[in-house]
């Protein structure tokens, strides 16, 4: 059986205020013709069809024409939800929509109970596991700790049972939407971090034949049968060196695979630009990057004048402008943002104990802080949900 393996569409996400609907757009076409010329028997969407719970109206026509698309494919489709989208929202009309061929699993009470498609060799069963926030699905899963891990394996554990139930030699296709040990982040993805962990062990899938992931969007191999397709289009600068892609798998009779990644039509190229304002007006070698997205970081001791309007001179599409003078973090005048850069909020917090009181919180008061930042996420995911 051939799979096309995506995942975060994000429709409705801009790139810098670059409205990105035209090249959202484009790429559902592209799914649409890579499966029918490629002869795909089924195609899975791991998570984050919306950028948001509520997403713009352009954005929910673009999903609607996917749909109907895909249906018109004849090509059997599976979709869960992901940490951005609604699952309640994305899940309306599922019913109606399965006999349409295209099945969007979003309720974490079905994660047993799969989609079953059959070719010469017997069934393949999808098992569609969607974004299960612990706080909110810890008791549908009967577990006392909120984890990702423990929710997770929980999942899991309901998709091993339902498989031993079946037919010998049914072979198992699940997909989700997690952040497991060994992906490289990017800027662009939401902070999933609960008690202090994000990620959970590739170990959590075993039993099943391929584990289609969503959340990452770097298109990466964390084991030959646990893969990441990354996000069709970038979202962010720190994904200027990802080669976007969708995998084709073909699944064979016991369990085997084949893989090919699959490059998706990209806008523009993106190039990230470091040094003094002259410089980077003047190197030739940089030339290359004129049609390109550019951000550029300039590292002049003095900020000079008018920069961006000089940039643009030379990079028409220059969309971020960021300063990071030539000195040491500790002399005057460093930004507030430069000195937390790369560390998380609960971080951000310690740092913030340790600067009013002199030492920094104990474990106790580190379990505390842990405890509101979970808290606080989870409420935000209601209420986002609820609106």
């Amino acid at each position: 059986m051939r799979l096309l393996h995506t995942s975060d569409w994000h429709l409705g996400r801009a790139f810098h205020r670059v409205n990105m609907l035209d090249a959202q757009s484009r790429f559902i076409g592209h799914l649409v013709t890579t499966a029918r010329e490629r002869e795909v028997d089924a195609v899975v969407v791991s998570g984050d069809v919306y950028d948001r719970a509520v997403p713009p109206l352009a954005a929910v026509q673009l999903f609607d024409d996917a749909l109907h698309r895909l249906a018109d494919l004849g090509v059997p489709t599976v979709m869960i939800s992901g940490n951005h989208d609604s699952a309640r929202r994305l899940g309306v009309g599922a019913g109606l929509i399965g006999r349409a061929g295209v099945h969007l699993r979003t309720d974490p009470a079905g994660c047993g109970t799969p989609v079953v498609l059959t070719d010469a060799h017997g069934d393949v069963a999808f098992y569609g596991l969607p974004y299960l926030e612990p706080a909110l699905v810890k008791d549908e899963f009967g577990v006392e700790k909120a984890g990702h891990e423990t929710v997770l394996a929980a999942a899991m554990d309901r998709v091993r049972a339902d498989l031993a139930g079946r037919a010998p030699g049914t072979r198992a296709v699940v997909l989700a939407h997690a952040f497991v040990t060994g992906g490289e982040v990017s800027d662009s993805e939401r902070d999933i971090t609960v008690g202090g962990v994000a990620s959970v062990p590739a170990g959590v899938f075993d039993g099943a034949d391929y584990t289609a992931l969503g959340h990452l969007h770097g298109s990466q191999t964390i084991t030959e049968r646990v893969r990441y397709s990354g996000s069709p289009l970038p979202y962010s600068f720190s994904e200027a060196d990802h080669r976007k892609s969708m995998w084709l798998v073909d699944l064979g009779p016991d369990g085997s695979l084949a893989t090919e990644r699959i490059d998706c039509p990209v806008p523009r190229p993106l190039a990230r630009l470091r040094g003094h304002l002259e410089d980077l007006l003047a190197d030739p070698a940089l030339e290359r990057h004129t049609d390109a997205w550019v951000e550029a970081t300039l590292t002049d001791p003095v900020r000079p004048g008018d920069p961006m309007a000089r940039l643009a001179e030379r990079f028409p599409h220059t969309l971020s402008l960021v300063f990071d003078p030539e000195r040491s973090p500790q002399a005057p005048g460093v930004s507030y943002a430069r000195r937390i850069a790369g560390r998380s909020e609960e971080q951000i917090a310690e740092d913030f104990v340790a600067h009013v009181r002199g030492v920094g919180p104990d474990v106790r008061e580190q379990a505390v802080l842990r405890d509101a930042f979970d808290a606080v996420r989870a409420d935000e995911t209601v209420r986002e949900t609820a609106r």
